[in-house]
């Protein structure tokens, strides 16, 4: 693969990105190393995993972090209830333990979580790890030895290698710092907000029905509440929103009474509404078109 095909399979999945993103990912396809994507939330880190997958041609399979996280909710568990059926009809047609066990813990009795469906497809996907910063540090250590080898050990059947080593992606906020030896498995990049002129173009590949002023307008507003100390900074999707709620509303200029009744959509949290609302004034004065 070309960096042109990179660059236009962007283009047909209507991703607008930077140099830099668009020669991580090539990098990340002919090297085969997991790329692990940082920045703020709602920067479009977990779009890029979807939108490799398109690229691809292949299957998305995603694993959601979260604190708590263990090998049995990411990799399998046995399905308990489809074996006590099992081991009740063989109990009535008095089969001894040896061959139950070996009928009870066969692959058709296993469920398999994101990692090991990974593993274990029959052609090539992108697996996408999300959030892994909100994942223990123990669950992370786990990671490393499925990223380092892509093979897993189940006990009653021995280890299960990869038919095909996985595309992986790993995304981050930054909540907590990540272990060097994660860090040293995989490629890195960095995932920031878009400058205005680039989320004026996101804006119109995803509402094209907002007219040039207005988007351009949208875009420096934004940019503008990201510039405030807020809890959480608008994300490119809230952006979208709002182009959208606006267009529904039939509004086509951005003014004080516009912003004031729409700014719920762009800004969630109540602290962050009022930091923003009395700032509405100066941040309009940015969006006159240069």
């Amino acid at each position: 693969m070309t960096l042109e095909d990179v660059q236009a399979g962007l283009r047909a999945a209507r991703y607008v990105t930077t140099p830099r993103v668009e020669t991580a990912l090539l990098l990340a396809i002919e090297l085969g190393k997991p790329l692990l994507a940082e920045g703020p939330a709602g920067a479009g880190k977990t779009e890029l995993a979807k939108v490799l997958a398109e690229i691809l041609h292949t299957d998305l399979i995603r694993l959601q972090c979260y604190e708590g996280l263990d090998e049995a909710r990411a990799l399998f568990e046995w399905n308990y209830q489809k074996q006590l059926l099992r081991m009740q009809v063989d109990r009535d047609e008095r089969r001894g333990w040896d061959a139950v066990a070996h009928d009870v813990f066969s692959r058709e009795f296993l469920l398999e979580r994101p990692l090991l469906r990974a593993i274990m497809a029959a052609k090539p996907v992108v697996l996408l790890i999300d959030e892994i910063d909100k994942a223990d540090p123990e669950f992370e250590a786990f990671l490393l030895e499925v990223l380092s080898d892509f093979q897993v050990s189940v006990p009653e059947l021995g280890t299960i290698r990869a038919r095909h080593r996985p595309l992986v992606v790993l995304t981050s906020n930054r909540t907590r710092e990540l272990s060097e030896a994660l860090l040293r498995r995989c490629l890195h990049l960095f995932v920031e907000f878009p400058g205005a002129e680039k989320e004026a173009e996101i804006i119109a590949l995803k509402v094209p029905d907002v007219d040039e002023r207005l988007r351009g307008q949208i875009a420096r507003f934004v940019a503008g509440l990201r510039k405030l100390d807020l809890h959480k900074a608008p994300s490119i999707a809230e952006t979208l929103d709002w182009a959208r709620g606006l267009c529904a509303l039939g509004i086509r200029e951005l003014d004080a009474a516009a912003v004031r009744r729409t700014l719920a959509l762009v800004v969630k949290h109540e602290d962050d509404l009022r930091k923003a609302e009395s700032k509405v004034g100066a941040l309009l004065a940015t969006t006159s078109t240069r």
